[in-house]
């Protein structure tokens, strides 16, 4: 797992730039409004961005006046996060370098699909303990079928290692750790795959 970790790592360190610079699709932007509704109406204040990636959540999250930590295993993304005015640090969200119930939610946009299925359970108690009770987490990821590997057509170089799961495989893994509050998907434009949505609860 050393070995893919730094893949992706690399992967990420060499698109940063690139990543910064993409649109946002609709549907993310939807999405994400989401979740902010979810956790204005419960009054939560910290937010755990998991994979932030560029920062573009996280500063929209920090706009809305909530306490956002991001953390992410690209040097590079974490340097872009920074420059955006962030709380960013590079961690590996296998072992989540804060205290326990630290914060009222986290939110995790398309990068827990990277972990291997073996180690999805290691990831999500960790997520489940630096939560607090009655926390929420929004857990999105592609999928719709079931697979895990590297992607051979993708086109960053180092290539990425993907997992999948179809609806009902997302959903017990979650519960194994969560309550499901929601889960609905949203379709993609090529049909195969579609991204699923799950709002958990500790």
């Amino acid at each position: 797992m050393h070995d893919e970790k730094n893949r992706i790592r690399q992967a990420y360190n060499n698109y940063a730039e690139q990543r910064d610079l993409a649109q946002m699709e609709p549907w993310k932007f939807k999405e994400r409004q989401r979740f902010l509704q979810s956790i204005l109406e419960e009054d939560l204040n910290s937010i755990l961005e998991l994979g932030a990636g560029t920062g573009r959540d996280s500063l929209y999250f920090q706009q809305n006046r909530f306490d956002v930590v991001c953390v992410d295993l690209s040097d590079e993304m974490v340097k872009l996060c920074m420059e955006k005015g962030l709380d960013a640090r590079r961690m590996d969200f296998y072992q989540l370098d804060f205290e326990p119930e630290q914060f009222d939610s986290a939110y995790a946009m398309n990068s827990l699909l990277h972990v291997p299925k073996s180690d999805i359970d290691q990831v999500l108690e960790q997520i489940h303990r630096v939560l607090k009770p009655g926390g929420l987490f929004f857990f999105g990821v592609y999928g719709g079928v079931s697979s895990e590997g590297v992607w051979d057509k993708d086109p960053y170089e180092p290539q990425r290692f993907f997992s999948m799961y179809t609806d009902e495989e997302i959903v017990e893994v979650a519960k194994r750790w969560f309550e499901v509050e929601d889960f609905h998907i949203e379709p993609m434009e090529d049909g195969t795959l579609h991204f699923q949505s799950l709002l958990l609860r500790k």
